[in-house]
């Protein structure tokens, strides 16, 4: 470009010819302006005649900048106007941009986005539960939706279609659970920028707490059953019920956990997320004595067929034992009847029975509340009687007042 300013018409216009590049029959033509703004003398380029400037249009902004300066409305340099036309276009792409997100359909978003992602770290159990609890319930409602269009009406559908099915309240906890984190989840990823229609839902909070557990004598049959039937299920179950481990605690066991010296057994990536120890009884010490030990990080339990995944659930054959011994027999509440988890339970009932404070169990149990420990607290030996008692005691002041009033 040439290095000599030609001055124009138009005060504070000028150019600069290209030297070889032509527009039209003339050499193209670089326009610059010059003026006064904030005291100070400023000069901004503006383009070239071949990107459509020209003398007049030149003039025209300068004249408006000058306007801005003298007034104080409007922006009083070109590249301020620049700037916020910059800004305009960044979010006027961002706002199409975002609108065409929110136009996926909740299919698309749940299938390319959501579960490829945010189910990482979910273990098989919980990825195959959701993708289920999606195909049969969530799909057929929201599916074709995008998620600007979805509101708590929609969801309200869904809960209907699960009870009108029959199925409990914990079906419908969990399908609105699922579209309640594809929303978060497509927040977090500028995939929506509204509500969340599940936070306007009422959903319904089911009592599953158990309340069946193991007689000592029940405890003995089903021990001895799985025994005959599996040396490692036996084991599993011992573990449970004279510890309280839960099943995915017992599969993540390494062996570098147990503490045969202390009689301790460390318990880490829990439920809760806490570490805890549980202490062995006599029967859990000669157990692993009688095994062979492993290496540090190898599992007390290795996986069945010999992959490197965990194991994710307890044998069905766990299941064969029960049925056998006909504990579950005329029973159709889900809580009274006895699975891997009743072991567990019976652990604490027993602990609770024997004098071990509340305080205590929660600590074993790993609880993250006291709430969740005080389901046993009616087992505490003499609350009953005690309770009882106070009450008898206050009818008892009562008659023996009337009494000595009528005398």
């Amino acid at each position: 470009m040439g290095t000599e300013w030609i001055s124009t018409g138009f005060k504070g216009v000028r150019y600069r010819k290209h030297p070889t590049r032509k527009h039209g029959v003339k050499f193209d033509r670089y326009f610059a302006i010059r003026y006064q703004a904030d005291k100070k003398r400023i000069e901004e380029g503006l383009g070239w005649s071949s990107e459509g400037w020209t003398e007049e249009k030149a003039a025209l902004t300068l004249a408006e900048l000058k306007k801005a300066a003298r007034t104080g409305e409007g922006l009083d340099r070109l590249s301020k106007k620049r700037e916020a036309a910059a800004e305009a276009e960044a979010t006027r792409a961002e706002a199409e941009a975002q609108a065409a997100a929110e136009a996926i359909p909740f299919s698309d978003v749940f299938t390319k986005h959501y579960f490829p992602l945010a189910n990482a770290d979910k273990s098989p159990k919980s990825c195959r539960r959701e993708k289920d609890l999606f195909d049969k319930w969530i799909k057929p409602t929201l599916g074709a939706l995008p998620l600007k269009n979805i509101a708590p009406i929609h969801l309200e559908r869904i809960k209907k279609t699960i009870k009108d099915a029959g199925l409990s309240d914990r079906t419908v906890q969990y399908a609105l659970a699922v579209v309640r984190q594809v929303f978060n989840f497509s927040y977090r990823h500028d995939l929506f920028n509204g509500d969340n229609p599940a936070h306007k839902v009422k959903i319904p909070m089911p009592n599953n707490k158990r309340t069946r557990f193991l007689s000592p004598a029940e405890a003995d049959r089903l021990l001895e059953a799985l025994k005959k039937k599996s040396q490692e299920l036996y084991e599993t179950a011992i573990l449970s019920l004279h510890c309280g481990l839960r099943a995915s605690e017992i599969f993540n066991l390494q062996w570098i956990d147990i503490d045969l010296g202390n009689s301790l057994i460390s318990i880490k990536d829990t439920k809760k997320g806490k570490s805890r120890h549980a202490h062995m009884t006599l029967h859990i010490r000669q157990m692993f004595e009688g095994k062979e030990p492993g290496s540090g990080s190898e599992l007390v339990f290795p996986p069945v067929w010999g992959n490197n995944s965990k194991r994710q659930q307890v044998s069905g054959r766990f299941g064969e034992v029960i049925k056998n011994l006909g504990f579950n027999d005329g029973i159709t509440d889900r809580r009274d009847k006895v699975c891997f988890h009743t072991l567990r339970h019976t652990y604490a009932s027993w602990l609770v029975q024997g004098g071990v404070s509340i305080y205590e169990v929660k600590e074993r149990l790993g609880h993250s509340t006291l709430a969740m420990t005080e389901r046993y607290s009616h087992l505490a030996p003499d609350s009953a009687k005690a309770t009882v008692g106070a009450i008898e005691s206050v009818f008892q002041n009562k008659t023996e007042n009337k009494k000595a009033e009528v005398k």
